[in-house]
């Protein structure tokens, strides 16, 4: 088996390949190589694989079709413009998110020969817009009020018809907001809600642009990665839908600080330095809170448990901290 992963470079996309590397199969069958894609040139997995290296804009003309030229069983999307970014330049957004995404899909097509790759889609709770209930069911409308989920939403509708077609056997996954992530802040409206565990916990000051009684959707990188292996998984025709919003952890950025302080502790508080910020106040005022994602666990997709065991994963697996 040869999986694609793009955006592999990436920090979710450099778990995964460290996942799969060190499992050595998916779904029950043996791994014998990867393809791995990103703007940037990603790293090679240790073990004795296959490896193909790609560095480019995968949205620029021709560049998909490399990527599927090269037959992988399985393709993970992850490359994309993040939700800051897409809303700062619309043209970017479009082009990557959207344009990106159906050249991938046109690629797999034009190659035919009953070549149907299991392709797991990225997408975000962004597809989601006000009024929303405190809960939100599986079957809720798709109302994104941005332009990176009207991109996710357009993707994940993309992925069901090329799936219809029997073009691919594609899920579409929207992840809960990924925290803590390790390193720097990125473009992304969300990036704060990892920046007030990630640098207290590194003796750094961090800034909250949000009020506290903001609340959202969580997993840890660990419980995303989990999601794709088992989306790589999950036979088809259990998937009676092909877009499943992942389960999660509800939580305010009260509860976020509560968990910090039970694991870091009162000094690890004190390094939250509230600075209000309208813009990204009103992009993540308008997301979801809550899921009741019954369909996903169904499947076998498991969240975690609290935001405390988040916080938790973060200074096990990234500080070496037990």
């Amino acid at each position: 088996m040869r999986i694609a992963i793009l955006g592999a470079a990436g920090m979710l996309g450099r778990k995964l390949v460290d996942r799969l590397a060190a499992e050595r199969t998916l779904a029950g069958e043996p791994i014998t190589g990867f393809v791995l894609h990103d703007i940037v040139t990603p790293s090679a997995p240790i073990g004795d694989y296959e490896i193909e290296l790609l560095s480019s804009d995968f949205s620029a003309e021709g560049e998909a079709a490399k990527i599927v030229a090269l037959w992988p069983d399985v393709i993970f999307h992850l490359a994309a413009v993040v939700s800051g970014e897409a809303e700062a330049d619309l043209a970017k957004g479009y082009r990557v998110n959207l344009d990106g995404t159906q050249a991938l899909l046109e690629a797999i097509r034009a190659v035919g020969s009953g070549y149907r790759p299991r392709f797991v889609f990225t997408s975000s709770l962004a597809v989601f817009g006000a009024p929303l209930p405190d809960v939100i069911p599986d079957d809720f409308v798709l109302r994104p009020l941005s332009s990176y989920g009207a991109q996710k939403a357009i993707g994940e509708l993309l992925v069901a018809d090329y799936s219809r077609r029997g073009i691919i056997d594609g899920i579409s996954i929207r992840l809960p907001t990924i925290c803590v992530r390790p390193g720097r802040p990125n473009k992304a409206a969300s990036s704060f809600y990892s920046g007030i565990i990630r640098e207290p916990l590194n003796g750094e000051e961090a800034i909250l642009p949000v009020s506290l009684d903001i609340r959202h959707w969580f997993a840890s990188p660990r419980a995303a990665i989990g999601y794709l292996v088992r989306a790589a998984e999950v036979a088809s025709d259990k998937l009676t839908v092909r877009s499943l919003t992942m389960p999660g952890v509800s939580a305010t950025v009260a509860d976020e600080i509560e968990a910090l302080r039970k694991v870091g502790g009162d000094d690890a508080v004190k390094l939250i330095r509230e600075q209000p910020d309208p813009a990204i106040h009103a992009i993540v005022s308008t997301w979801p809170k809550a899921f009741d994602a019954r369909s996903a666990l169904e499947l076998g997709f498991v969240a975690d448990q609290s935001f405390e065991e988040i916080v938790e994963i973060y200074q096990r697996d990234e500080l070496g901290k037990a």
